[in-house]
């Protein structure tokens, strides 16, 4: 399985989302970091839709954490975070273990090395880098 894209387009990031979303079958953490404006947004769109989660597609910066129902016998949920603003402790206050634990869910957090200590160890980190002014470096590993 390729680990590193090199995309362009916004088009080209979400896509990405989508490919990864064909592979979650329900209890995945997904684990999102990297720059400022790299694509981290863009590719939980394209996550997102893959999923079948319903619109408006946003970044829960403000919000934390945004909730979506699906309508799928495996994925009953997703939950979008956003670690930005907050610390770890933050996230036990949102049902952290709870979600953690329902293998029915799957969860996607922006900013997730600022809670790394509190991630699963099965989770995909998605590293999103700069090249230059059009293009981005996004790398899947998982760590366990």
């Amino acid at each position: 399985m390729q680990t590193e894209f090199i995309t362009e387009k916004m088009e080209e990031t979400k896509k990405l989302g989508k490919l990864l979303a064909q592979e979650l079958c329900g209890g995945e953490v997904v684990c999102l970091s990297g720059e400022l404006g790299a694509g981290k947004t863009t590719f939980t769109q394209g996550l997102l839709a893959g999923l079948g989660a319903e619109k408006p597609y946003t970044s829960p910066t403000f919000v934390v954490m945004k909730e979506y129902s699906l309508k799928n016998k495996n994925i009953k949920k997703i939950y979008h975070f956003d670690a930005y603003r907050v610390c770890e402790k933050d996230f036990f206050v949102l049902g952290w273990e709870e979600i953690m634990a329902d293998t029915g869910n799957i969860s996607i957090i922006e900013w997730a090395d600022k809670i790394k200590n509190i991630i699963p160890t099965r989770a995909i980190w998605i590293d999103f880098a700069w090249l230059d002014e059009k293009r981005r470096k996004i790398n899947l590993q998982q760590k366990n």
